[in-house]
């Protein structure tokens, strides 16, 4: 006979904070501590604060908050934040990481327009991996689409797992957009998947990132499986709350989540009696 088990595995649940937005970066370090949050992702943006390595360690040190992760700028509205030259953001991404404790540096697939840096982003990726501890993990994104329209904005590809890096992010609002299989994704990123972004969607032409559990994506399936194969990266809560009505339902958004990430990393398996 055997009897259930609770299984979680050594996987960190952090608070991106761009999940606050409109809110400040220092507000996201607030609340990911006060809602008991494991550390918080900085997405790298048009907030001052986000951009300064001494101030986040202030507030990491004051909210006994880690910085887990470091998201470089790489989104149309930060085209001139830590330069317009994308390898001197990834750089700056990178020092930021190593000086402030974090494991893992989140960067996105060049825009096709990028021509040069995309045609070296493969290559260059992994020789900045080479030069430092720290995970540059690569994010897949989806085709722009408008009506019955696709544009395929990003290159070499908007699906990442077709070309070879050493770690890949994968990001549930994503796959949503794509219309593409994630659990299948996750399964051709195997052993290198190092690092998650979980949200939800419906498959909108738009990136809704909604709390995990309100879409179609296999959410509680993908923590399972994480759970299933110990997985040791972390887990992002990377959400929407922009349409909150209050500070206190964008709270209230933050702690479903976290609630629905600890419930379902939780894996139950079976263990001989002893």
């Amino acid at each position: 006979m055997a009897e259930p088990a609770v299984r979680i595995p050594d996987a960190k649940v952090a608070l991106s904070t761009a999940s606050v937005y409109p809110e400040s970066t220092a507000t996201a370090f607030e609340i990911a501590a006060r809602l008991g949050y494991d550390g918080v992702e900085i997405m790298v943006w048009t907030d001052p604060v986000s951009q300064d390595i001494e101030a986040l360690r202030r507030l990491s040190d004051y909210h006994r908050m880690p910085i887990l992760a470091v998201h470089a700028p790489c989104l149309l509205i930060t085209q001139r934040v830590w330069s317009t030259d994308p390898w001197v953001k990834l750089q700056r991404a990178r020092t930021a990481a190593e000086k402030l404790g974090a494991s893992t540096v989140v960067v996105h697939p060049p825009f096709r327009w990028q021509r040069q840096y995309a045609r070296d982003f493969v290559d260059g990726v992994w020789r900045m991996a080479d030069e430092t501890n720290v995970r540059f993990a690569v994010e897949n994104m989806y085709p722009w689409r408008y009506r019955d329209r696709e544009m395929l904005a990003y290159a070499p590809d908007w699906d990442v797992t077709k070309d070879d890096y050493r770690h890949f992010t994968v990001d549930l609002s994503h796959t949503a957009t794509a219309r593409t299989d994630a659990l299948a994704m996750i399964d051709r990123m195997g052993d290198r998947l190092g690092h998650v972004h979980l949200a939800d969607g419906n498959g909108s032409n738009k990136d809704e990132h909604l709390v995990p559990g309100r879409g179609t994506q296999p959410c509680a399936e993908v923590l399972d499986r994480l759970a299933t194969n110990g997985f040791d990266g972390h887990v992002v809560i990377e959400v929407n709350t922009r349409r909150a009505m209050s500070s206190a339902e964008r709270e209230a958004d933050l702690a479903e989540a976290l609630a629905f990430t600890r419930l379902h990393l939780a894996s139950a398996v079976r263990v001989p009696r002893s």
